[in-house]
């Protein structure tokens, strides 16, 4: 992804637009998780329900450090542990910081402090978190390429990502940071 491609995908996210991106394991799509009109689009154009709730991703916790301030030690040190990388979890909201549109049905929220450096690079250049969930009709196999997610959605995204996914073979995991439960496999 070159400077332009970068600045061109934060003008689209800014302007309350949806962008397709290149993610560990599938392509994803992508807006600002504050904008409701953008997010309510995205589920749109997926037919997922909004209580199922949307992953956010991020470049750093420090990005989601508002998320993080009442965490224990351990807790904290677990999160460390495993970012940047390939793991989502599900974390307390006590704040209500984030909106019910991205939580569903959840009282917390999923995040993944993503090492992949599209990802890093779209989060860093937007400042803030992004929206990050899989580049498919609900039900359907997440897009594993730039030509699946233009068949799936046409002109519903606004901006396709140059890049290339990263070495995974399916999206991560989710956990629940308060009991280590899996949520999703």
């Amino acid at each position: 992804m070159n400077d332009w491609h970068l600045r061109q995908a934060v003008r689209v996210l800014r302007n309350g637009g949806i962008i397709a991106y290149p993610t560990e394991a599938v392509w994803g799509l992508g807006c600002d998780p504050f904008n409701s009109a953008a997010v309510q689009r995205l589920l749109e154009i997926k037919r997922r329900p909004e209580y199922k709730g949307l992953i956010l991703a991020a470049a750093s916790e420090e990005q989601i450090e508002p998320l993080l301030v009442h965490l224990s030690d351990q807790q904290r040190a677990q999160l460390s542990e495993t970012w940047p990388g390939p793991n989502t979890w599900l974390l307390p909201d006590t704040e209500q910081l984030i909106p019910r549109w991205i939580k569903g049905q959840h009282s917390g929220v999923a995040v993944r402090v993503s090492a992949h450096p599209i990802v890093r690079a779209l989060c860093e250049a937007f400042g803030a978190p992004l929206v990050s969930t899989s580049a498919n009709v609900s039900s359907a196999p997440p897009a594993k390429s730039k030509t699946k997610v233009r068949a799936y959605f046409g002109s519903g995204v606004d901006f396709i990502v140059d890049g290339a996914l990263g070495g995974l073979d399916r999206p991560t995991t989710i956990r629940n940071l308060s009991d280590n439960s899996v949520v999703r496999t």
